[in-house]
């Protein structure tokens, strides 16, 4: 098994990911296009990154410099649970208020009050359940 957000891992989550209708083309249908990096909360840069393109990963890989639109960490114990168990909306909220999930960058705000977003969002920790 691949390292989390390590390349291999990364690729894997991406082919889950297009190959999920209520990720990929739920985001399509709001033309949703974005630099996604995950990683750790103790690290300066995030470890792995997605690049979507109108709901669908067109790219997956290592963290290598990219202008992010989202910069999702939290510690490594807490990715592995939400990889394991997935995440609903009510653990959402309760990780980001807590900080267990930090936004580096991007608007968590706008996003969990826009359900076209806030869905496929809960939906993409399912999605890591599967690689």
């Amino acid at each position: 098994m691949a390292d989390l957000f390590s390349p291999e891992w990364m690729q894997s989550f991406a082919k889950c990911w297009n190959a999920e209708p209520e990720l990929a083309e739920a985001l399509a249908k709001i033309h949703f296009s974005s630099v996604i990096g995950y990683g750790f909360d103790d690290e300066p840069t995030p470890t792995g990154v997605i690049t979507v393109v109108d709901g669908f990963v067109t790219h997956a890989g290592s963290y290598e410099g990219q202008k992010l639109n989202w910069d999702l960490r939290a510690d490594r114990e807490h990715w592995q649970q939400w990889k394991t168990k997935g995440l609903n909306m009510m653990g959402l909220s309760m990780a980001y208020l807590s900080r267990k999930l930090q936004f580096r960058v991007g608007d968590y705000a706008a996003m969990i009050k826009d359900p076209r977003m806030a869905g496929p969002f809960i939906k993409s920790f399912e999605v890591m359940k599967q690689v």
